[in-house]
């Protein structure tokens, strides 16, 4: 009789063979077609991560210009956030919208970082992945997508981060996890390519890249550099 466990144990390589494989052309094709993207953009790791709280819902010029609001008032360090008040600081980053709810974010990230880490990063950055991301997701505003951001471009730390493009691009091509949740889809990644923190923020910047400016909603197929790999490129409903 056929060895049944065996059996499983060997599809389950196979499976997370071609799936790693797959994964590695799909980045192979990306990074070739747009070169690296010096993702993210920001002079210190505080300001990046003040990026990925106002990023939120909100395209990157409008960011820029509360980034750059922040920077001339000499509010761009946890201290001096803490000082202002709720008010001046919504005013400040007012270009990036949703500004009462987004001055609350920032407030409660500087306060948990002075009152837990002193006001130091690399405190709060010498903390395991694990350890660090549950801290970052008591914080109040701080959700996965966020939590992971912070994780991978400002403390430079191997996680996997998920967004909207991520999702689209990943379901297009077809290796869309059973699960639809966020850490279904980070597990794909996660668990089939090597913890590269160079790999990872490079290729999540990848992602951005080519679902802002081909893989829309309504996608631009005739120009996609992953065309050849995505079974979504022969529909003609699009």
């Amino acid at each position: 009789m056929p060895d049944t466990k065996r059996t499983v144990r060997a599809t389950s390589k196979s499976n997370s063979y071609l799936t790693s494989h797959r994964l590695n052309e799909i980045y192979q094709a990306l990074f070739a077609n747009y070169g690296p993207q010096h993702w993210w953009p920001g002079d210190t790791p505080f300001e990046i991560i003040v990026g990925a709280i106002l990023t939120q819902s909100a395209a990157w010029g409008n960011v820029e210009k509360a980034i750059s609001n922040l920077k001339k008032a000499g509010a761009l360090n946890s201290v001096s956030l803490r000082k202002l008040e709720l008010d001046k600081i919504a005013e400040l980053i007012y270009p990036s919208g949703y500004y009462n709810a987004k001055a609350m974010k920032l407030r409660a990230f500087v306060e948990y970082l002075g009152a837990v880490h002193h006001d130091s990063l690399d405190k709060l950055f010498s903390l395991d992945i694990s350890t660090l991301r549950c801290e970052l997701l008591d914080i109040h505003g701080i959700g996965p997508e966020t939590a992971d951001s912070i994780i991978l471009y400002a403390a430079r730390k191997p996680i996997f981060v998920i967004d909207a493009y991520t999702r689209r691009i990943i379901s297009r091509l077809g290796l869309h996890p059973v699960s639809e949740d966020y850490s279904s889809y980070q597990a794909l990644f996660m668990e089939n390519l090597p913890a590269d923190e160079k790999m990872f923020n490079e290729y999540h910047a990848l992602f951005v890249r080519h679902g802002k400016e081909v893989c829309k909603k309504k996608p631009l197929c005739s120009n996609c550099c992953l065309r050849q790999l995505c079974p979504s490129a022969s529909l003609t409903s699009w």
